[in-house]
């Protein structure tokens, strides 16, 4: 198994491209299943959730070419309606065929996701949705087996809590379906926009897009077609922890092809520390002072504080200047990095769904343990800060969503090595 090594306590510089959006690309790639002919995605992320999707698409029947940035997928092959466990339990984005699989051929079977390390996440929101418009599911054998012979119809879908991927799986759904399918209390992420945009330039007519209700006029059965290729935006999450990595390390870092209003909430809190930034056409420039403020940080849905960024903000709290508040109000499980950052020397306390983080003088370098993979990213900005070395260990959970993190961060001057046990 790998591990990252790094001797940290070094001032990073120069200047980082950032790669596609992880969560924007997986619900891509699920609705080309509503296409029967040709499409080439471009700027994919070189990441395991994209090829642990990819090698589903290709077992369904789907024919796949993924080379670099670029696959090229046709789903007119498709035969298959089966998503097994053996794919679907590597990656709970899997769930993302449900929608379009079913509005597409009519029936389907999906295995069940399962747990989640940071908290509960059920599909609950999804089947109650898809059974509104007409679909008949049954759980059994661990498989969600759906039905709608005579195709999806559309329906007013009232959300009890914003849910993304039910967003997502809905808008697939109702993108084939027949009538007007309504959307409320719906996600707003820009993974959303994209995806909306993306149905949108098949002939789909979207309104309210990146708003929390979104209305759908399906195409009746029609398949979709695209004759231009859907290219990912920037991911978000892997500009903010690069800031993050700025800031911890009190440097001077520059992020390229990357959008200013998906990170503005980082940038936001990043400001209040005493950060500045210099921001260009799809550039930013962090310059981190030599003692950062502490920080207060609630977790939201979009256009609020990600959930993603929470660890790798605690991580550069610890380091602050006082005491920072972070409260996480999305997911029940996700402050297990709180321990293996005061392994590192941090002082965080819990109580409830707050972290008290008081900073300290300096972290020092031990061996950690990555628990999910925005908590191994956050430990990875505590080791680039640390005195001595610091071992990272099961650092699976990020070649799942960072794209050449230990090359892009070599390339700014971190000592970062990847290593086998």
């Amino acid at each position: 198994m790998d591990y990252l090594e790094i001797s940290g306590n070094k001032r990073l510089s120069g200047a980082i491209e950032i790669s596609g959006a992880k969560n924007a690309a997986l619900p891509v790639i699920a609705a080309t299943i509503l296409s029967t002919r040709p499409l080439t995605l471009a700027n994919l992320p070189n990441v395991v959730d994209i090829q642990t999707l990819l090698k589903l698409l290709d077992m369904l029947g789907s024919q796949v070419e993924h080379k670099g940035t670029h696959a090229r997928i046709d789903n007119g092959t498709m035969r298959s309606t089966r998503a097994v466990y053996e794919i679907v339990s590597q990656m709970r984005a899997s769930i993302l065929v449900l929608g379009p699989l079913l509005t597409r051929f009519g029936e389907c079977e999906v295995s069940l996701p399962g747990g989640c390390a940071i908290g509960q996440r059920p599909i609950d929101l999804h089947l109650k949705a898809l059974e509104a418009m007409g679909a008949k599911i049954e759980i059994k054998g661990g498989y969600v087996r759906a039905e709608a012979p005579g195709g999806l119809h559309g329906a007013k879908i009232i959300f009890d809590k914003i849910t993304v991927g039910g967003t997502e799986n809905v808008l697939m759904a109702a993108a084939m379906a027949h009538g007007k399918t309504e959307i409320i209390n719906a996600a707003r992420e820009p993974e959303i926009v994209q995806l909306c945009t993306m149905l949108s330039v098949a002939g789909v007519e979207v309104e309210g897009v990146g708003t929390g209700t979104i209305t759908v006029y399906g195409t009746g059965g029609r398949t979709l077609e695209w004759r231009e290729p859907i290219e990912i935006i920037p991911d978000r999450i892997e500009a903010g922890t690069y800031l993050c990595a700025g800031a911890i390390t009190h440097s001077e870092l520059t992020l390229e092809r990357v959008n200013i209003e998906h990170i503005q909430a980082m940038i936001d809190k990043l400001e209040s520390m005493g950060c500045r930034f210099t921001i260009g056409k799809g550039r930013i420039t962090i310059h981190a002072p030599e003692t950062l403020r502490p920080v207060n940080i609630i977790t939201a849905e979009y256009p609020g504080f990600p959930t993603d960024m929470q660890a790798q903000f605690m991580a550069v709290a610890t380091l602050a200047e006082g005491e920072s508040l972070i409260e996480e109000r999305l997911f029940e499980n996700r402050f297990m990095h709180v321990s293996e950052l005061n392994r590192l020397g941090a002082d965080i306390w819990l109580k409830g769904n707050t972290a008290a983080v008081k900073g300290v003088e300096s972290l020092y370098g031990a061996d950690v343990m990555a628990t999910d993979l925005r908590a191994s990213s956050a430990l990875v900005l505590a080791a680039l800060a640390a005195e001595g070395t610091t071992r990272v260990r099961r650092i699976y959970h990020l070649d799942r969503g960072y794209d050449n993190l230990e090359g892009k961060l070599e390339k700014l001057g971190a000592h970062i090595i990847r290593k086998r046990e």
